[in-house]
């Protein structure tokens, strides 16, 4: 390979342009090896120039920069998904911890409903109410508790009016249903209707007492009616 048959069959060109077997390309790069003169005889250089002039006037990137990276390829992106992905196992966490708290207390508080815990009364407080002859009311006329501590509440409950010696008691919750039935009480001397209740017996809320007089048959005669409310 020489000048002349580099020239005549247009071994540049076609080196550039890829066409240039094997072996030919091997054998010209040799040449330009041993004689880096030929370059510039041949007009290589201003060819180089030209076509990176083309190259940049078409915003074409030069042949040894690095070719532009898609967005998924760019080191922001998994910087990006490890930081989403900690904050996300933060926030799991976060959620699960909450939720292992909620659980425990309402573990707790199902105890204690299915236990229905009941505190040894501390004092004894004596409490004189009126009942009331003409019907049942929503409005308590005592409420009962709300102290901190368990209370034990001695009602003396002022039938002296009435006729009766012996009546029946029944509570009922307002609203919700039936507490008690308490059979054959009597009145004492003073003619007070005794009932002692620890206040947390009951539940919070309101609390009618129906009270009737009993008959020397047994029979019961609706008498007067008592209100109470409860709150812990």
């Amino acid at each position: 390979m020489d000048r002349d048959f580099i020239a005549r069959n247009q071994i540049v060109e076609r080196y550039l342009s890829g066409r240039l077997p094997l072996k030919g390309a091997t054998d010209f790069e040799k040449f330009c090896t041993d004689n880096p003169g030929v370059l510039d005889e041949l007009g290589l250089p201003e060819r180089v120039n030209a076509g990176l002039r083309l190259l940049e006037a078409a915003g074409k990137p030069e042949p040894w920069q690095e070719a532009p990276k898609k967005f998924w390829q760019k080191p922001h992106l998994p910087l990006g998904l490890g930081a989403a992905t900690l904050l996300l196992a933060v926030g799991l966490v976060a959620v699960w911890s909450d939720s292992t708290t909620k659980s425990a207390r309402i573990a707790k508080l199902q105890k204690m409903a299915a236990e229905q815990p009941l505190e040894p009364a501390s004092t004894t407080q004596t409490i004189r109410l009126l009942p009331n002859y003409k019907g049942s009311s929503n409005t308590p006329a005592v409420v009962l508790g709300g102290v901190g501590r368990a209370e034990l509440a001695d009602l003396k409950i002022d039938l002296s009016r009435s006729a009766y010696r012996s009546y029946r008691v029944t509570i009922d919750r307002i609203d919700q249903g039936r507490v008690a039935v308490l059979h054959n009480i009597s009145k004492d001397s003073n003619g007070h209707l005794r009932i002692a209740l620890n206040t947390t017996a009951l539940g919070p809320g309101n609390y009618t007492m129906t009270l009737e007089g009993l008959t020397w048959k047994g029979e019961t005669v609706p008498e007067a009616w008592l209100t109470i409310g409860i709150v812990h």
